[in-house]
This record gives structure tokens, C-alpha cells and sequence, in this order.
């Protein structure tokens, strides 16, 4: 094997992940998306990214949705968790404009819920 190793990782979502990285990459370009997805990346960071990403929102939302199966969440959810979708002030409005984790011990931010790609 050369000086580049090959590392075969099995995903549960890979269209989703691989929406996730294209979005990285296109915001950030490919070493700091490298590093985002390896050193771990705020949600609040991934959900900007998305919605910067030539992707509809819907499309984002879906991806960052599937996709987090895929990632190890920080601080540890414990078994039971839900994912919540902030909304747009509208009345009426399904136009999500963030996310939150609800635990059983409290409410976790998006800035406040770490995401790192699994190994």
C-alpha cells in the first residue's frame, strides 16, 4: 500500500453524508470540511452549511436529518433523544430555520451538540 491509506468506512445513510460533505466542501473547501468531518463540527456549523449549499432547503434538511445516524453526537444523547425543528416566525410556516436535541435531562442548542463522522 503507498503512502496514502485506504480506509473502507460503512455508512447507514451514504446519499445523506454524501450531501453533507458536497456542502462542506463547496462552503469551506476540502482540507477544513476534511477536518470539520474528523475533528467534529457544531450543529449550528453543519445546518449553516446546508443551507448554503446549492441544495433546496428541503433537500438540506433531509440530508442533515438521514445523515445524523452517521455522525457520533457529543455530549452523549444517551438512548432516549429528539431531534426538534425550529421554525420560521410565520404563522403556518414548515420553513425550518434550526434545530434542537430534547433529552430527558434538558434541551441541547444546535452550537451546543457536537457532530464528528464515525469511523
Amino acid at each position: 500500500m503507498g503512502p496514502e491509506a485506504c480506509f473502507v468506512v460503512s455508512l447507514k445513510n451514504p446519499d445523506a453524508v454524501a450531501a453533507i460533505v458536497a456542502a462542506l466542501r463547496h462552503l469551506y473547501g476540502d482540507e477544513v470540511a476534511r477536518l470539520m468531518l474528523v475533528e467534529g463540527m457544531s450543529l449550528a456549523n453543519l445546518i449553516d452549511a446546508m443551507f448554503s449549499a446549492p441544495l433546496t432547503h428541503r433537500e438540506a434538511i433531509r440530508a442533515i436529518t438521514d445523515g445524523l445516524d452517521d455522525f457520533v453526537i457529543s455530549p452523549d444523547l444517551g438512548r432516549m433523544w429528539h431531534l426538534r425543528y425550529i421554525y420560521a416566525d410565520e404563522p403556518g410556516s414548515l420553513h425550518v430555520v434550526d434545530m434542537e436535541i430534547a433529552t430527558p435531562s434538558g434541551t441541547l442548542v444546535s452550537k451546543d451538540v457536537w457532530l464528528r463522522l464515525s469511523s
